[in-house]
């Protein structure tokens, strides 16, 4: 039987994936610091199958240990936030990166054939976008000035006007923000650690991850968690700039199952891939329907007109590779998705958050 281990399996992605897993009768083993900012919500619980060891990705004695006998490995544990990996560098560059390289020394001369670790669609910076004229804008980003201006949209070289379309993996990356530097540093060691050593390595570029177990009172833990906590608390979500952002939301039952199969279709190896839904939606449109979901639509969100450093205007994604390799396909639609969302919402409740985030960022010059 296939022994898998899980860093960061006590997140909330990983505690799906372990789930998924388990239903697909492999042998689990979980490696997780259990960060405080993560798991503050509520005490974790694993089945009694899964062996779980608290210890964090950079100890390498741990790591070694959690590897043992393990035969691939699913590498989740990381630092997540935007806004908050660019005044905490330090932490998100040491969790992520030196976390990653320690995971991956630890393995070599172990017999481990698989590797499939979890990127970010934050390392494309801006998605594709498409002129008038039919041309495609793939180095495209927004200058200060205009930005500042409320200008929201970028432009082409000349001016012109841009709508953006879907991204897909040929779009060469262009980092906005620490964070995304960091999950461009994991997937590449991790591809380059596979060919130098024979071990089958595959990086998941995951698109904004949302369902019940995310950590509401973490207000860096994704839109979706973070309008639900305000809502829970009869505020209005917090929206930067003027809400017409656009982004591509996945269900993590989903990103589960894309992680099997990643880690099963020997097509898979070596090969960056998109995990989202491939529907595009207004932030503002987002915020309108976990606000109809929570039962209270009467709650307008706060468009601040205000954006945050290291935010990009459109991405969503293209999954057409997915398809093709891992024979993926989403089963779980943002709309029908977000009436179970708000009950588990309600039923948990949530720490308000959202003003502590924005205050901090404000203070370090990070909104504008």
């Amino acid at each position: 039987m296939t022994t898998v281990l899980v860093t960061g399996g006590c997140g909330f992605i990983g505690r799906h994936v372990v789930e998924e897993l388990l239903s697909g009768n492999y042998e689990l083993r979980v490696l997780d610091v259990l960060n405080e900012q993560v798991h503050a919500d509520a005490k974790v619980t694993m089945p009694s199958r899964v062996e779980v060891l608290r210890a964090d990705v950079r100890d390498a004695d741990a790591v070694r240990s959690a590897l043992t006998g393990v035969d691939s490995v699913v590498h989740l544990a990381a630092e997540v936030g935007v806004g908050q990996s660019m005044y905490e560098i330090a932490r998100y560059v040491g969790v992520n990166d030196l976390g990653t390289a320690v995971l991956l020394e630890a393995m070599i001369g172990l017999p481990i054939r698989r590797i499939v670790v979890a990127s970010s669609m934050s390392v494309y910076g801006e998605g594709l976008y498409e002129a008038e004229t039919g041309e495609h804008f793939a180095h495209v980003r927004r200058l200060p000035a205009r930005v500042k201006a409320g200008q929201w949209d970028p432009v082409g070289p000349s001016g012109e006007r841009l709508r953006p379309i879907a991204t897909d993996e040929h779009k060469p990356v262009d980092l906005a923000s620490i964070y995304a530097l960091t999950k461009y540093v994991q997937e590449r060691q991790v591809l380059i650690f596979g060919e130098a050593y024979g071990v089958e390595a595959v990086a998941l570029r995951l698109f904004n991850v949302f369902g019940a177990g995310q950590a509401l009172s973490n207000p860096y833990t994704g839109v979706l968690a973070n309008f639900a906590s305000r809502l829970a608390n009869r505020q209005p979500p917090m929206i930067f700039e003027d809400g017409e952002q656009r982004r591509d939301f996945v269900h993590v039952r989903d990103v589960a199952r894309a992680f099997r199969l990643a880690l099963e279709q020997p097509q898979a190896a070596g090969h960056v891939i998109n995990i989202g839904s491939g529907q595009a939606y207004t932030i503002a449109e987002v915020a309108s329907l976990i606000a109809e979901a929570m039962g209270v639509p009467e709650i307008q969100p706060d468009i601040m007109n205000k954006a945050r450093s290291g935010d990009i205007r459109n991405c969503f994604a293209d999954i057409s590779k997915a398809r093709e390799l891992l024979g993926f396909e989403p089963a779980f639609r943002l709309e029908s998705s977000l009436g179970p969302f708000a009950d588990w919402v309600r039923n948990v409740g949530a720490i308000d958050r959202g003003a502590e985030m924005k205050r901090q960022l404000e203070a370090r010059g990070l909104v504008s």
